[in-house]
């Protein structure tokens, strides 16, 4: 009803409150509804609040599959939380950035995106976050996810925050995606010298890509060093330590809870 919001191209939802035991179903609905007065709207961001109003965790979402059918403008959309989210069968002739932030990414979701039919998509972000936040899935699903999916102009890929950080960094450096990529992100996780040493080996090898985004890690100083040295944009801020326990070593990743 706002006189100036037919101006808006950038619509953030914040809070709805009590996001930890109200969805954003109702919100979604209301959207799809009413979708020729958000016919304006390229850039849509639900869930925008920090652990003060909730937890990442609990943040409490919805069902975006009619979405994108209300909004075949939209070129970039990003959630924050998991919990009851769920995509569907994805088809959008011109989303053009996807990102998802949780604590945990659960396995329909991912298969979701792997099935996706995005064929303008150029970024993709998503945060697999821990089982006990809602990742169910395995190295096999971030396999199936990379080797299955069909994203023909995508250069930006960001699969992060992940407890198998070390895992996933071997499998994006394998996938088909490798040579189309200028910008990696593997941040927020739980990248070791493992890692590293993939990435020092292989990365020469793929000219395309010009940033290295690994903020937040547990990568010893002799291996930042290395990796700050290749000839592109690479971001090691944030070294971590694990924490020990009865002599076991613990990695956590940036954003579970």
């Amino acid at each position: 009803a706002d006189p100036e919001f037919a101006q808006v191209d950038d619509l953030v939802i914040g809070s709805w409150g009590d996001a930890y035991e109200t969805s954003a179903e109702k919100i979604l609905e209301d959207i799809i509804a009413n979708k020729e007065k958000f016919s304006h709207v390229t850039k849509l961001f639900v869930g925008d609040m920090d652990y003060e109003e909730c937890e990442v965790s609990w943040i409490i979402q919805g069902n975006y599959e009619a979405l994108f059918a209300a909004m075949p403008q939209l070129e970039s959309l990003t959630i924050k939380g998991s919990t009851d989210l769920q995509l569907g069968q994805v088809v959008h002739p011109n989303l053009k950035s996807l990102t998802i932030i949780c604590g945990g990414l659960p396995r329909d979701v991912i298969a979701s995106i792997r099935d996706a039919k995005l064929p303008a998509l150029e970024n993709l972000v998503l945060y697999l976050g821990v089982e006990d936040y809602g990742f169910d899935g395995s190295v096999k699903d971030i396999a199936a996810l990379l080797e299955q999916s069909d994203f023909p102009k995508l250069r930006s890929l960001g699969i992060c925050d992940s407890e198998i950080q070390d895992e996933v960094t071997k499998l994006v450096l394998e996938s088909k995606y490798i040579d189309q990529l200028h910008v990696l992100d593997l941040s927020q996780g739980t990248l070791t010298d493992k890692g590293g040493k993939l990435l020092l080996a292989q990365l020469p090898a793929h000219s395309g890509i010009q940033e290295l985004d690994l903020q937040y890690h547990f990568l010893s100083d002799e291996m930042m060093e290395k990796l700050a040295a290749l000839p592109i944009d690479v971001n090691v801020e944030e070294q971590n330590e694990p924490d020990e326990y009865d002599g076991d070593l613990y990695y956590y990743p940036c954003l579970t809870e």
